[in-house]
């Protein structure tokens, strides 16, 4: 189970590295955790979509990780963790200790990445339905105001192409792993809608854009071989 601490945190700068273990060895934890008041949108297995979280965990897990009962798992991992209510859980088989951190206008990102696994989206010929595997470039975001749903789904697509954009100036050939994951958070809109807007050329977007990359492209700079 997780190492217990004190892990309330507003600033996702001062997200918690813990530890669990599994098959005999223990893997790094990383526990975000800004309290109530908070809206999250991702695409994690474990708390994904819209709605009020608490928490975040990015759990990494040992390669060829093949338990079938992830959401089980990571809940497990959280409340080992002291964690409480509703939150999104991630996990990878990447380096959670080397996770990267960016900043830009009160816009925060963490990455942890791993690429061993990379392509394009449209390669033709592939899909199906598969059990999804630990992701490998697992972004986590949090800006300092509410946004509006719609804002928020367009903070991931912003989101996503930093990373595209990140990982092509590196020279990976890839636009991400079949398995990349992003949790967006943001306060809950207290008297007002939320800011509307999020894409790449609007003020908080192009904020958000510019963490992602720069949060993206550390993680990613020495992973890539020939």
């Amino acid at each position: 189970m997780p190492t217990r601490t004190v892990l309330t945190s507003a600033s996702l700068a001062d997200a918690a590295l813990l530890a669990h273990t599994e098959q005999g060895r223990a893997w790094p934890l990383l526990v975000w955790a800004p309290g109530p008041g908070v809206r999250m949108v991702s695409s994690a297995v474990l708390g994904g979509g819209i709605g009020e979280r608490e928490w975040v965990i990015n759990a990494q897990v040992p390669p060829g990780y093949d338990r079938l009962d992830p959401v089980a798992h990571l809940r497990d991992l959280a409340a080992g963790a002291g964690l409480t209510g509703e939150g999104v859980g991630l996990m990878t088989a990447a380096s959670v200790a080397d996770r990267c951190h960016a900043e830009d206008g009160g816009v925060r990102a963490v990455v942890t990445a791993g690429i061993g696994v990379r392509g394009w989206a449209a390669e033709p010929g592939v899909g199906g339905v598969t059990i999804p595997h630990p992701g490998t470039i697992n972004i986590i975001v949090s800006l300092p105001l509410p946004l509006t749903d719609a804002a928020l789904v367009n903070a991931v697509v912003t989101a996503t192409e930093a990373k595209v954009q990140a990982l092509v100036e590196l020279g990976a050939d890839a636009s991400g792993t079949p398995t990349d994951a992003v949790c967006v958070a943001a306060p809950v809109p207290t008297g007002t809608e939320g800011e509307p807007f999020a894409g790449p050329r609007s003020l908080w977007g192009a904020r958000l854009a510019r963490a992602v990359h720069g949060a993206t492209r550390a993680a990613c700079a020495g992973l890539i071989t020939a």
